[in-house]
């Protein structure tokens, strides 16, 4: 490596991080389940574990309650949700984008 490729480490030792200090926000992709709130919809994201004794695959599924600002999600969309702060006693993601649309009938 380089001198310019090296990483500069302050006298002190201590390296910053980036974003201030602060992690990035997390993201997951998940379905809608429901959008029957007010500028809210419910995301099911499903993850996989392997069981600890028998090593067979588990599906497992979260929801989250997720803030939707023009209520444009519908049930069946693929969306993916950002973390934010506290905007109500159980919601603390944001929807960023729709995937996929689901197909109306």
């Amino acid at each position: 490596m380089s001198d310019s490729q090296t990483a500069t480490v302050p006298a002190d030792g201590e390296v910053k991080a980036p974003f201030g200090g602060q992690n990035p926000r997390q993201m997951k992709v998940g379905k809608v389940v429901s959008d029957k709130m007010d500028k809210t919809v419910v995301v099911a994201v499903d993850y996989v574990r392997r069981h600890p004794l028998y090593r067979k695959r588990i599906t497992r599924t979260s929801k989250f309650m997720a803030h939707d600002e023009r209520n444009d999600c519908k049930p069946g969309d693929i969306v993916r949700i950002e973390e934010s702060r506290p905007l109500s006693k159980r919601k603390r993601w944001v929807v960023r984008e729709i995937v996929q649309r689901a197909v109306q009938i």
